[in-house]
């Protein structure tokens, strides 16, 4: 732990310039102590790194000296897919790892190129829920992770959408989707896919599992969503919007009904003819609703 945390000083050092030790202290989340002596263990094992006392002083290396020890560790190689989204690294649990890979990978990039790495972290930002999205609670997210890494089968009780709602499944993970902000378990047999905050308690068994060797993630997860499209939109409606006619998708009458009711009139239904009487009665119960509701504030306004 020391060892690395010493190397992250110099690397911070290398990369920001002269840091005093507060600075440091709070960049490292140690003790301003802690970083005295390990200060002085840099000097002892060679490094050249002085301070300078004073309002503007702080810890610097000697102009010109640069670390080699920018290997990545295999937590840190890991958390590299992830460098666009700390959000969903920190629930993996590899905020730190993700933190310490940018550092190490900041480091070892010449000057003009670090500066242009910079400008890109400060102009480009990547949120990947979708608007009006809930936070929604994964509590075995980091167990799952674990045994997607350590190659683990796991014991759970999950919640499905038809009854038996309450299941109980043993289950063999090949891998961890992200989609708009809900995370995905594929697992065998079969393989299928799981969302992760549907699990209600789980177990992590000894036994030992692998993911088969022809078994492409990206791939699947292609297939799957196409085949979800397919499954959940099994009708087609013609509509006109603003003057343009085209064919849409839509999963049932009464979801599609209430969606282009919601467009308002900018939006007319033309085929097919059950779906254009159910959005017809859907504005005649608004609009009757609405009626009433106008007739009944005139009568109260009016003087007898």
């Amino acid at each position: 732990m020391k060892s690395s945390r010493l190397l992250a000083t110099v690397l911070l050092l290398q990369t920001k310039g002269r840091r005093t030790a507060a600075q440091l202290a709070e960049e490292l989340e140690v003790s301003v102590r802690t970083v005295y002596r390990d200060i002085e263990s840099l000097h002892a094992a060679g490094v050249p790194v002085y301070g300078d006392a004073g309002h503007q002083g702080g810890y610097q290396l000697v102009a010109g000296y640069r670390t080699h020890l920018t290997g990545l560790n295999p937590a840190e190689a890991e958390a590299l897919f992830l460098s666009g989204l700390p959000g969903p690294a920190g629930e993996l649990g590899l905020g730190n790892a993700l933190a310490g890979a940018q550092l190490k990978l900041r480091a070892a990039l010449p000057p003009e190129l670090r500066a242009q790495a910079d400008r890109m972290r400060a102009r480009f930002h990547l949120d990947a829920p979708g608007w009006y999205a809930k936070d929604t609670s994964v509590p075995f997210l980091q167990e799952v992770a674990d045994a997607v890494w350590g190659g683990r089968v796991l014991n759970v009780r999950y919640r499905r959408w038809k009854t038996p709602t309450d299941v109980d499944r043993v289950l063999e993970p090949y891998g961890l989707v992200l989609k708009a902000g809900r995370w995905y378990l594929v697992a065998g047999p079969g393989p299928r896919t799981y969302r992760v905050d549907q699990i209600l308690t789980l177990e992590v068994s000894e036994a030992e599992c692998a993911v088969p060797d022809d078994f492409d993630l990206p791939a699947y997860w292609r297939d799957y969503q196409e085949g979800f499209r397919t499954y959940l939109y099994r009708a087609e409606a013609l509509v006109r919007i603003d003057g343009v006619e085209q064919t849409v998708s839509i999963e049932s009458i009464p979801k599609a009904a209430r969606h282009f009711l919601s467009l308002g009139p900018s939006a007319e239904v033309l085929e097919p003819p059950e779906l254009r009487r159910e959005v017809a009665r859907l504005a005649t119960e608004v609009a009757a609703l609405y009626a009433r509701d106008t007739s009944a504030t005139i009568s109260e306004a009016t003087p007898p």
